[in-house]
């Protein structure tokens, strides 16, 4: 199997993180990234990448606690969305300087959704930030980016997996990262007893967070989903379904599935393990594609 790899890299809010440990995996076999296509949190990771630092990103997501999450949620009361997501840019602009995306090592795209205009909208040049804080927007819980012309967000309203939008090299290989499966999570990475309990303060929280969200609504029976669950799985349903027609159209060679159960949608305080279920995903599918290969 060529060494040369065109890499596509879904959304998934904290499932994202899985993208980490899969590059990792890549590089570590001795393949070289040549381009890179991500949408919403794979934008994100795919262009911290491709400026060269994944590495110092990687660092400081591992090391975030459930206190220094709820610390960055600023929120916004101007109908656009819940969170206006300033404090998490001001930190994710610590790792993307002011740069431009035609001038990173190798190719990379983001992609975005106009809903004024109800079109994709493929980053390929100007400001990396610019590109991936317009990719990241999921819609009702990011506050939107907006202009005269345009209201841009999540990526993964229209095309969840940019297998489209990759640029690609001849003899290159099509990998695919998929971190929203819809398979079981191996049996090695469920949670334990011990660790189920130490999350039951971090639950509690959220449990009174989405009470909060929803102040204004009628109290849900419990068996219903919350505002930010219900949002979830709505978005999550279309794109199941807009992947599953992305992978049968763009034929990747190899595409590395995460299971959706890795964590939850905001988990991002779990980033460490979400990361090496990723690495343990690309491992499964790439000693297939090797040995067929």
């Amino acid at each position: 199997m060529s060494k040369n790899v065109a890499l596509v890299l879904s959304g998934g809010a904290a499932r994202g993180m899985a993208h980490i440990g899969a590059i990792e995996e890549l590089e570590a076999r001795g393949y070289n990234i040549t381009s890179v296509a991500g949408t919403s949190m794979g934008a994100l990771i795919g262009g911290i990448y491709a400026l060269g630092k994944l590495p110092e990103f990687k660092e400081w997501a591992i090391s975030l606690e459930r206190h220094d999450m709820f610390r960055m949620v600023d929120f916004s009361f101007g109908g656009n969305g819940l969170i206006k997501g300033e404090k998490v840019l001001t930190k994710i602009q610590e790792f993307i300087p002011d740069a431009l995306i035609e001038d990173l090592p190798i190719p990379f795209s983001a992609t975005a959704v106009d809903l004024k205009h109800r079109e994709e909208v493929v980053f390929t040049k100007g400001s990396l930030f610019n590109a991936i804080r317009a990719s990241i927007s999921i819609p009702s819980v990011f506050t939107p980016v907006t202009s005269e012309n345009s209201v841009l967000v999540d990526g993964g309203v229209m095309n969840n997996l940019p297998i489209s939008n990759v640029k690609r090299t001849e003899g290159d290989v099509l990998i695919a990262v998929h971190v929203n499966a819809a398979i079981p999570l191996p049996q090695k990475f469920y949670e334990t007893e011990d660790e189920t309990e130490k999350e039951s303060k971090y639950k509690k929280w959220l449990n009174e967070f989405y009470d909060f969200l929803n102040i204004n609504h009628p109290k849900e029976k419990k068996e219903q989903l919350g505002m930010l669950s219900l949002m979830d799985q709505a978005l999550a349903t279309g794109m199941l379904k807009q992947v599953d027609y992305a992978i049968e159209k763009g034929k990747p060679d190899v595409v590395i599935n995460v299971s959706r159960d890795v964590c939850g949608t905001y988990d991002f305080y779990k980033a460490k393990e979400v990361i090496e279920i990723g690495r343990h995903s690309a491992v499964l599918e790439l000693d297939k594609a090797e040995f067929n290969g």
